[in-house]
């Protein structure tokens, strides 16, 4: 969602929620109906393929590794796949490319929605048991204990994970994408010219003083218009959030933990000191000049024609996919992982990305006024079975990998794909195993898609950090709260992003801070504070 029509929107879900009520759904209640662990197969249990007239309908984005490559689901091998194997006709509808958000508010408000929805329902003001609520998707106990023997014996295994994916109330709700492996959990950071700091004899910055050295000899003496860039969107320097740059000052930009307490990291003292730092390599022509217009074609665009030399990027979508075009230009090129600044060498940086194994992106749920319920978890429940698996992650044997020694490796159509496409866009035609859905992913799928030299050795260095100590696990507030807290993180996100960006590009002096500290007190940050440190509490009853 565009930050500029961020507090409209959220204004639009409020209202939209509060006054419509889908025709012919009732609240369901958890109570005692949970997944009864690792029972045998119920007699429903389906085997595949499945004997079905009944088409499912199904709306949820594609890929953005096949944005340019295919334009709707039926033409992408694995969704064919995916209905041959299970035997079930999927009518599939995608949003526009960047405009998940709004396309799912205009659904909603249509009252016209399909069986599935592949969609982050923590997105949704007061989360998944708001959505149930309100009668857009249902709650899925029974349907699980009765029909998804793969997905309910998962959970069963894995309480740590079964913990994540239910509500405060005990609701089931989704089929989620689950993180196979702790080593999946890390996957994005600052990466860098390696072949610049090279040629000027400079290491790879560890500390905010080496960064600037840096910087400045990428400006001075490489010609770097944009010596350092980030992506502006969906929010400006959102990819702060984890921790990159801002963390050295001991703050994010979003909520954290610190001695069990619900902190807001642009509220804190470190903040200021953050946009001091910024506001300082933006004057001195450090820091993009375009820098709250950036999107991913621009700096593509920059990182390969050597206008940028350093940003904050995933392993799989950013090194590898910028490494080999700067190789086929220049065989010394080079772009590697950073590690997450710090103010003095030697020191843990505290925060750093970490996902959780729970990983919000790829989840679909079904939604409330579906007719054909039973036939869709059933569907879903494929991705969780050993069958299922292997399809969502390695895709088709003999066409996308082969066997070798017990081990799943990947066929040249997509590690070398012979009409060029590279191996991100090739892997997402056949496979889901390098973006998100519903099934539980495999590391041997990294192994693999991280493939260059650069990648692997990218992983190791972004996980040296103290996140899990201060990540907060994935909350939602109840029904009761949900609404006030969503109106009060629009005007204090609002206020965040007019303040950082003010302050940054030097429109509004760094003392504006503590003007800005006044007002977001003003639109009741201490009561977000509140609800989120109560939604913590329950999270750790559950």
């Amino acid at each position: 969602m565009r930050r500029t029509s961020r507090k409209i929107m959220f204004s639009l879900m409020a209202s939209l929620i509060a006054g419509t009520t889908l025709a012919g759904c009732s609240e369901n209640k958890a109570g005692n109906n949970t997944p009864s662990g690792s029972d045998t197969a119920s007699e429903s249990a389906a085997v595949y393929p499945m004997k079905t007239d009944s088409t499912l309908t199904y709306w949820g984005a594609l890929p953005n590794n096949l944005t340019g490559v295919k334009s709707a689901h039926a033409e992408v091998p694995f969704y064919q796949e995916w209905q041959k194997r299970t035997g079930v006709t999927v009518d599939f509808t995608a949003p526009p490319a960047n405009q998940v958000d709004e396309s799912f508010n205009v659904m909603l408000a249509s009252g016209e929605l399909p069986d599935m929805l592949e969609y982050n329902f923590f997105n949704f003001p007061g989360g998944p048991e708001k959505a149930i609520k309100d009668g857009y998707i249902m709650e899925l106990n029974d349907l699980i204990d009765k029909y998804a023997p793969n997905y309910k014996k998962y959970l069963h295994e894995h309480p740590e994970v079964e913990k994540m994916v239910k509500t405060d109330k005990g609701s089931y709700y989704s089929f989620p994408f689950i993180r196979g492996d702790e080593s999946l959990l890390t996957f994005q950071g600052p990466v860098i010219r390696k072949d610049w700091l090279d040629e000027l004899g400079l290491p790879v910055p560890e500390t905010i003083d080496e960064w600037t050295t840096t910087l400045k000899a990428f400006k001075e003496k490489k010609g770097a218009a944009a010596p350092i860039s980030f992506v502006a969107k969906p929010r400006v320097f959102n990819e702060l959030g984890n921790g990159a740059f801002i963390g050295a000052f001991g703050v994010t930009r979003d909520f954290y933990l610190e001695d069990g307490k619900v902190i807001f990291g642009p509220a804190e003292p470190g903040y200021k000191d953050f946009l001091s730092l910024f506001r300082g390599w933006y004057a001195d022509g450090l820091l993009d000049k375009d820098v709250a217009t950036v999107d991913s074609k621009v700096m593509d665009a920059n990182i390969t024609s050597g206008q940028t030399g350093a940003t904050w990027a995933n392993a799989g979508g950013g090194i590898g996919k910028w490494q080999p075009i700067l190789k086929g230009a220049d065989p010394q090129a080079s772009i590697v992982a950073a590690p997450y600044p710090v103010l003095e060498k030697g020191i843990t940086p505290k925060f750093g990305q970490r996902d959780y194994a729970f990983s919000t992106g790829g989840m679909v749920a079904i939604s409330a006024t579906s007719k054909n319920a039973e036939l869709a978890v059933k569907l879903l429940d494929y991705g969780y079975s050993e069958e299922g698996n292997k399809l969502f992650n390695f895709g088709t044997e003999g066409v996308s990998y082969t066997m070798e020694d017990g081990y799943p490796k990947f066929t040249d159509l997509l590690m070398s794909n012979p009409d060029k496409l590279a191996p991100a866009q090739a892997m997402s035609l056949y496979i889901r195993g390098n973006t998100m859905g519903p099934f539980v992913s495999d590391k041997r799928v990294s192994e693999q898609y991280l493939n260059l030299p650069e990648q692997q050795a990218a992983i190791p260095i972004w996980q040296k950090t103290d996140m899990a100590k201060y990540q907060i696990p994935l909350l939602t507030p109840t029904p009761e709260e949900s609404a006030e807290y969503a109106n009060i993180m629009a005007d204090v996100n609002t206020l965040v992003d007019e303040m950082t960006l003010k302050i940054i590009l030097g429109t509004e002096p760094l003392e504006a801070y503590d003007k800005y500290l006044e007002k977001l007190n003003s639109v009741k940050l201490p009561r977000a504070i509140e609800i989120k440190q109560a939604a913590l509490e329950r999270y750790l009853k559950r």
